[in-house]
């Protein structure tokens, strides 16, 4: 190991994650894995231990969660890099909002792991004797992560997974979202994928709850976007909405006085 290797630490409750974690870092020059951990507590005692330069540390753990393991890092004054890793796509936009050395989305891709390094050695250089921007304190660490473990309620973006990548959009353009498969799929006026979100109900809860309305147990409409309101059979409605295709959306019976309620049907 050289002055200018990086140690660094795997945390992860999955074991085969780990190792797929510790396989992709080897594939770059100048990384150690000086330890590994399977829970919180673990990543407490090896980063105590090791005082690595950096930590790829999951999210959701049992136990202590990754937003919790770096708040104690952050007050045990460890100066160390912190990558968070998870399945889910929820917190990836207070992650980029409070500028946190990187955020990746498992599987993990090479490609994105390298940014991630190159993002954490230009911290850990800065913190290094010699010529350096200024780095972030611990103060302002523990702010970055008090704020993304708080996260807000609302959402002013959304992750769209497309083919392979996620596009951030603006809530409001979200025209609808529909259970389809086991899977939640969101159409705005531009583009249309799947969301990480696991329920319609996980999704409506960080959205604006007088725009976005559960018109029906298998959708969610942004009710600006609605372009028609049909009259169906025993006095219910279909709203057609703005997207491309006019899609068709039934309105719950149990909804349906709200709908008339709100516009004066």
């Amino acid at each position: 190991m050289t002055n200018g290797d990086l140690r660094a630490i795997v945390v992860d409750d999955e074991q085969l994650a780990r190792q797929e974690l510790c396989y992709l870092l080897q594939q770059f020059g100048g990384i150690e894995v000086v330890a590994q951990a399977g829970n919180g507590v673990e990543a407490l005692n090896v980063i105590e231990e090791h005082q690595p330069d950096f930590v790829m540390l999951d999210v959701q753990m049992p136990g202590l969660t990754g937003f919790e393991v770096a708040r104690r890092v952050v007050e045990a004054g460890v100066e160390t890099q912190l990558v968070f890793v998870t399945a889910y796509d929820q917190y990836a936009i207070d992650a980029f909002e409070v500028n946190a050395v990187d955020y990746l989305l498992k599987p993990v891709e090479s490609g994105r792991l390298e940014q991630a390094l190159q993002r954490a050695r230009r911290r850990v250089d800065a913190e290094r004797p010699g010529p350096a921007v200024p780095a972030p304190t611990n103060d302002q660490l523990e702010q970055i992560v008090k704020m993304m473990a708080g996260r807000q309620t609302r959402r002013d973006q959304v992750a769209i997974r497309v083919g392979e990548r996620f596009v951030l959009v603006q809530a409001d353009e979200i025209i609808y979202a529909s259970l389809a498969d086991e899977s939640i799929n969101i159409v705005t006026g531009q583009v249309a994928g799947t969301s990480n979100y696991r329920t319609l109900d996980d999704l409506q809860a960080r959205l604006d709850p007088d725009v976005f309305w559960r018109v029906h147990r298998s959708h969610l409409v942004n009710i600006n976007k609605i372009k028609e309101i049909v009259p169906w059979f025993s006095r219910n409605y279909i709203l057609r909405m703005k997207d491309a295709k006019g899609t068709e959306i039934p309105v719950s019976r149990a909804q349906t006085k709200r709908l008339r309620d709100y516009l004066k049907l």
